[in-house]
């Protein structure tokens, strides 16, 4: 009876489909509250899960969000958050405080950036550039001074567990961190997907990690919701394969792809 539902309402709602498009703008990091991405690594040990959320913080009389990025090692007690106090414009994701969990060791490290700073652009190119400085006290270590230049290098496709996304800017992310004791260097990268958000990172360790979820899979009209609007644009692709209406990622458009939409509106 579900199933006779679901196909009812995406016949019904066909009739709309000459009024609905795929988004033609591209947001690299789209900022709707609720939005989430669970990345895996390769060999399914790690994991790290963003989130975007309401918060309690205000700055200057503005409300501010919560962007949560949790670090875990599966199957054991090791979870770290760093926690971003974020607001959101027309050029993308601005940065207002920090709350970064530098482990059991050196503590919770706290920045704050007035003005606040670019974190992420909505949009990008190969060759854009931005800096992010971070001046803070660590535990055992004193002040330390955080540095990451931030470089589109390619646009390029990339396959991950939950699909296959084009055109992806890749981000080269050359951090640097200056205390009393030295400094030190090191490099990482993050893949974002135009509409989607963060589907592919690589820590300073080389560790490989990659998209197998997000609300954000089931918005194929890439309008920032779930509504009808995308199981009227599954239902257009039925039956077709290597289509965007191909949700569950198992190569053709069908009845799994429509529920699975239904269920996260």
């Amino acid at each position: 009876m579900y199933k006779i539902t679901i196909i009812r309402i995406a016949i019904t709602a066909i009739l709309l489909l000459c009024f609905t498009t795929i988004g033609s703008t591209q947001i690299y990091f789209p900022s709707n509250y609720g939005n989430t991405w669970v990345l895996e690594s390769e060999d399914g040990t790690e994991r790290v899960t963003y989130t975007i959320e309401t918060s309690e913080e205000t700055f200057n009389g503005k409300q501010l969000g919560l962007l949560s990025i949790t670090f875990e090692t599966l199957g054991t007690e090791s979870i770290m958050t760093d926690k971003l106090y974020v607001d959101f414009d027309e050029d993308g994701i601005k940065l207002y405080r920090i709350e970064a969990d530098l482990g059991p060791v050196f503590g919770i490290a706290h920045a704050v950036f007035y003005p606040p700073i670019l974190f992420y652009p909505y949009t990008l190119q190969i060759g854009d550039t931005w800096e992010v400085t971070a001046e803070t006290e660590v535990k055992l270590t004193g002040p330390v001074t955080f540095t990451t230049v931030n470089e589109v290098v390619a646009i390029e496709d990339v396959a991950t567990p939950a699909r296959v996304f084009k055109n992806c800017a890749k981000i080269k992310i050359r951090s640097k961190s200056t205390s009393t004791l030295g400094s030190s260097r090191s490099t990482s990268y993050q893949w974002l997907a135009p509409n989607i958000g963060p589907v592919k990172f690589e820590n300073t360790q080389d560790i490989v990690y990659q998209l197998i979820d997000s609300n954000l899979l089931y918005d194929v009209t890439q309008d920032g919701v779930i509504n009808i609007l995308d199981l009227v644009y599954v239902s257009s692709q039925f039956g077709q394969e290597n289509s965007d209406g191909d949700v569950n990622n198992d190569g053709i458009v069908n009845i799994l792809d429509l529920t699975l939409v239904a269920q996260h509106i």
